[in-house]
């Protein structure tokens, strides 16, 4: 029986790995046929996957306040200011008034903001630009080739790009206007490269004689999932009839590449918007920290560890001169409302707090200012 169990056990392990790697795949058809067991050609629009819209920045409405103060206070500087203003909002350690003292540390944090708002600002109108360029796509309904923008095209659309045209997303060659089946593009806004490189045309599709039509191409791709590996692509092209041709860097047209030499060619878009191989590499709009930066925290964190060593000291001094004398009432020692007197260990914790305010240009505001600014 343990044996009976074991072989009808044994063909499970193949299909859980075979299953595994299908999750590894992406499967893409053409957008102007139905998808299987559809009879009506807009029900596509459900495998649909990602579109081409460009999205670089790094804040919303929402999120640019709490996300904008989360960044800044990675600045040490601003937080030992910050905790100085604030600490001057309690009265019995205010040291000067505290309006006075919070007006410098809100201005540097708003203008710091306005300046990152300013750069977001940019990013946006840059993508924007992006987004509405141009490009012929094959319509459906008016079988033709029609002018989208770049943020209208999706997976398993027919695009047609003409020499010096940038190409708008990743994809599939499947005609050239050279005899040859070659389309050769510049990868300079990939690689820094200038020299041109050569793509094919996918095996199979370059024989043909007529001019290649979108409304006719009925095979599946299956390919890999999107990565950002510039250098690689895998994957497999199936016809009608069984047949499969594999499918290769060669045949791949990149976002950001340029068309050179080459009148006209026609793809399928396979990896689209963020699922670029291009703008995989990207990582976005980041918090970068400078090394004069990451020097003015440190520098900062040990005039803090010298301003507490010597709060310290004049709160333990405090502490016993009031413990010695508490009998000896001093001119100068302010009773509490009800006529009573601090406790020496009290009189010391407000003594610390005071001095920290007080001694609290040990950290001098204008060059870290200055450097917050610069950075």
């Amino acid at each position: 029986m343990e044996r009976d169990t074991a072989a009808a056990e044994e063909p499970a392990v193949p299909g859980r790995r075979l299953r595994r790697r299908e999750g590894r795949t992406r499967t893409v058809r053409s957008n102007l046929q139905p998808p299987p067991g559809a009879e009506d050609p807009a029900a596509k629009g459900a495998r649909h996957l990602a579109d081409n819209r460009l999205k670089t920045t790094k804040y919303t409405a929402l999120s640019f306040l709490p996300k904008n103060l989360f960044e800044q206070f990675h600045r040490l500087a601003n937080v030992y200011f910050v905790f100085i203003a604030l600490l001057n909002f309690v009265p019995a350690v205010n040291a000067f008034q505290p309006g006075l003292a919070l007006a410098p540390v809100l201005f540097i944090l708003a203008v710091t903001a306005f300046k990152d708002l300013w750069e977001d600002y940019s990013r946006h109108r840059s993508d924007h630009e992006i987004n509405h360029l141009g490009c012929l796509v094959f319509s459906r309904e008016e079988k033709r080739y029609v002018t989208r923008f770049w943020k209208e095209i999706r997976v398993g659309d027919f695009v047609r790009l003409r020499c010096n045209e940038i190409i708008p997303a990743d994809i599939l060659l499947l005609s050239s206007s050279d005899p040859d089946g070659l389309c050769h593009i510049e990868t300079a806004n990939l690689d820094g490269e200038t020299n041109l490189k050569r793509r094919q045309v996918v095996r199979g599709f370059s024989e043909l004689v007529s001019e290649f039509n979108p409304l006719t191409f009925t095979s599946v791709i299956e390919c890999e999932r999107p990565n950002n590996d510039l250098t690689r692509f895998r994957g497999c092209i199936k016809h009608e009839d069984g047949e499969k041709v594999g499918l290769h860097k060669e045949n791949m047209l990149l976002r950001g590449c340029t068309v050179r030499n080459t009148e006209a060619v026609v793809g399928i878009v396979i990896y689209a918007g963020h699922e670029t191989k291009a703008l995989l590499n990207n990582s976005g709009p980041r918090y970068k920290r400078s090394r004069l930066e990451r020097q003015m925290n440190c520098d900062v964190l040990w005039c803090v560890l010298l301003l507490v060593c010597m709060s310290l000291f004049s709160a333990v001094g405090h502490g016993l001169w009031v413990q010695r004398y508490q009998e000896k009432k001093a001119l100068f020692d302010v009773p509490e409302p009800d006529g009573s007197s601090l406790s020496p260990v009290t009189a010391a914790v407000y003594s610390f707090l005071t001095m920290i305010i007080v001694l609290q240009v040990t950290v001098p505001s204008p060059p870290c200012f200055t450097v917050l600014m610069g950075t």
